[in-house]
């Protein structure tokens, strides 16, 4: 029996399909996992299910019953929620409170019974909280356990989970999937969209496959291999583990000396970190996040004030230098880890953000004035070259997919050819079609003599692009190998703390 089917869906935007004619079965008490590129509609089926969207044609059918969903409260009274990729929680308050937030079952409200009620929960699931933690205390992982609760406190049955293993650090997956598994087992109906083959093929029951904006596969895990799904979800074939061929590096373009940096709160966030960086060479730096790669990128990209220590490009010290001189000086072009934060306008167009760093200078301003023509022009060339998949070049960023979005980034600074380049989770959260086309133009880069510091959590990402990886834990480097030489187990212990 379906716990859950979705019959003809269609969801347009403007003239936009995001849903063309979409149709799943969920079968009850099963893993169902939603394969697609980015943009490939799976987001917009996902808020579907969950009320956020409303469909132009179809319908939602629940245990063979027709239902109206208009709104995520009522996907809750029919046992349906989700989990977003950015979780939906207060930060200051505690466990408890975010999670009995929003329940209107109570005249009076008595935290007592409700704190021994999901301490019972959380032990029967092996989540080891504390009800009266306060949110932003908690590890990544942690919170997203709380959001789990958060559901099943309210007898949710089908779970959609956007994502999970994206803020989870590599010790945390394999538990992650065990807590799965037995939700699956005790009856529970849930629907994985992720962009990882490997978790498909350990968790699915069945997989649903989407491309532009339609179904292209349904089929059970055990009739396909992840080199077909790939295939599948991006319409041709796609080059697994093609490795950046080596080459001899050139001369020192980054030095870093005994840097010490703080962060946001003002506690000690890199620590008596050194490393070297040479030309036409990319140096992967790996650890769990938090552990000062954010803070080292800006530091070196001019957006973090350096407390000592030393930051060289070419020879020449940056640390009084502004981001946009070391930008225009030195040739600098850095890949935030957060696209929305810091490395685009969201509500702006696509065509001003490709001219986001340059727009004051020629070609597409003269003598103050903004030539529109000239940065439409540059917009047209970087949208073909790069393979952004767009309406028009003048609709918001807001309104692209992740993958997307990462590529307008990523042509933006390549374009300004940089002699050194500074690339944060660059691959986080795109799908395989992505990640081969963001790996092979930075492969293209390097080969091109550009420096490279790559920041990654996802060890695999790492070992594909890098020469060398070095691997930080609290803020300061505890071993670099070489790529060749370097074996996952080894970098997973270091990446806890334990030095080379």
């Amino acid at each position: 029996m379906y716990r859950l089917e979705l019959r003809n869906i269609v969801k347009s935007f403007g003239g936009f399909k995001a849903n063309d004619d979409v149709s799943i079965g969920v079968a009850e008490g099963s893993i169902h996992v939603v394969l697609g590129e980015n943009g490939a509609g799976k987001s917009t089926m996902m808020n579907i299910i969950y009320g956020l969207y409303h469909p132009d044609s179809g319908c939602i059918v629940s245990r063979g019953q027709e239902v109206k969903i208009h709104s995520p409260r009522e996907a809750l009274k029919f046992g349906i929620g989700m989990v977003h990729q950015h979780f939906r929680q207060v930060p200051t308050m505690s466990v408890v409170e975010n999670i009995v937030l929003g329940l209107h079952d109570e005249v009076i409200l008595s935290l007592d019974a409700h704190r021994r009620r999901i301490a019972e929960l959380a032990a029967g699931l092996d989540f080891r909280i504390d009800p009266d933690a306060l949110i932003y205390t908690l590890p990544v992982g942690m919170q997203q356990r709380v959001e789990i609760l958060k559901l099943l406190y309210r007898n949710v049955d089908l779970m959609i989970l956007d994502e999970p293993t994206s803020v989870l650090t590599p010790s945390e997956v394999a538990p992650f999937f065990k807590m799965l598994k037995n939700l699956r087992e005790s009856g529970r109906t849930i629907v994985l969209v992720t962009h990882k083959l490997d978790e498909v093929m350990s968790l699915a029951n069945r997989i649903t496959v989407m491309r532009l904006g339609r179904v292209v596969a349904d089929l059970d895990v055990a009739e396909t291999t992840p080199p077909e799904l790939a295939r599948l979800m991006v319409g041709r074939d796609v080059v697994f583990n093609a490795r950046k061929t080596r080459s001899s590096a050139g001369d020192v373009v980054l030095q870093v000396d005994d840097l010490h940096v703080t962060d946001d709160r003002g506690l000690p966030a890199v620590r008596a970190l050194s490393l070297s960086l040479r030309a036409g060479e990319v140096l992967g730096i790996a650890g769990v996040d938090g552990n000062g790669q954010k803070e080292l990128c800006e530091a070196i990209a001019g957006l973090r004030t350096i407390d000592s220590g030393e930051v060289k490009v070419d020879g020449r010290s940056v640390n009084a230098m502004t981001a946009a001189e070391r930008r225009k000086n030195l040739h600098m072009g850095f890949v935030p880890e957060d696209r929305h934060a810091s490395g685009l306008d969201i509500g702006s167009s696509v065509a001003l953000n490709t001219v986001l760093r340059s727009f004051r200078e020629p070609p597409f301003s003269h003598y103050g004035w903004v030539d529109f023509k000239a940065i439409a022009e540059r917009a047209r060339d970087l949208v073909g070259r790069y393979d952004v998949r767009l309406r028009s070049i003048g609709q918001t960023v807001r309104d692209l997919s992740g993958g997307n979005q990462q590529k307008i980034i990523l042509a933006r600074e390549i374009e300004d050819k940089p002699r050194l380049l500074i690339v944060a989770q660059a691959t986080k959260g795109l799908d395989v079609g992505a990640i081969e086309f963001v790996q092979k133009a930075l492969m293209d880069q390097c080969a091109a003599g550009t420096a490279i510091l790559y920041v990654s959590t996802e060890l695999e990402d790492l070992l594909q692009v890098s020469d060398r990886v070095a691997v930080i834990y609290e803020g300061t480097i505890v071993g670099m190998v070489d790529v060749e030489d370097a074996k996952p187990e080894q970098l997973g212990l270091m990446m806890a703390g334990r030095r080379a």
